[in-house]
């Protein structure tokens, strides 16, 4: 039960689903997300570390790099159906559309995580 409310904690930040549905398209790393969603990074890396104790996101360090991806199937029935639900939510959602739109300049002006 505590890792269902953890889960539930982290999706009723918008921002934490954002970020969520911008990892279904891959790997990111925390200076991509901060420019997807024009926040500070301090309030990013909290984002992040909070999807992370959910268990709905996983991290490796590249170097000084962190990047972030979907969490894989990890045994938990409830990380396991909220991704498989993710893939349709906010679909209309305008902030994520414009992410979308502004993806290959946001990835072309943050190269120095080095994929």
């Amino acid at each position: 039960m505590k890792s269902f409310i953890r889960i539930m904690k982290a999706l009723s930040d918008p921002n934490r689903v954002r970020v969520l549905k911008l990892l279904q398209n891959g790997e990111l790393c925390v200076c991509e997300i901060k420019e997807f969603l024009q926040l500070a990074q301090s309030t990013v890396s909290k984002h992040m570390k909070n999807l992370e104790d959910a268990g709905l996101v996983e991290r490796e360090r590249r170097g000084t790099w962190i990047m972030y991806r979907l969490a894989g199937t990890n045994g938990s029935g409830y990380v396991d159906e909220v991704l498989a639900l993710l893939k349709d939510w906010l679909e209309d959602d305008y902030d994520l559309q414009q992410m979308r739109l502004n993806w290959d300049m946001v990835l072309k002006t943050t190269k120095p995580c080095q994929k």
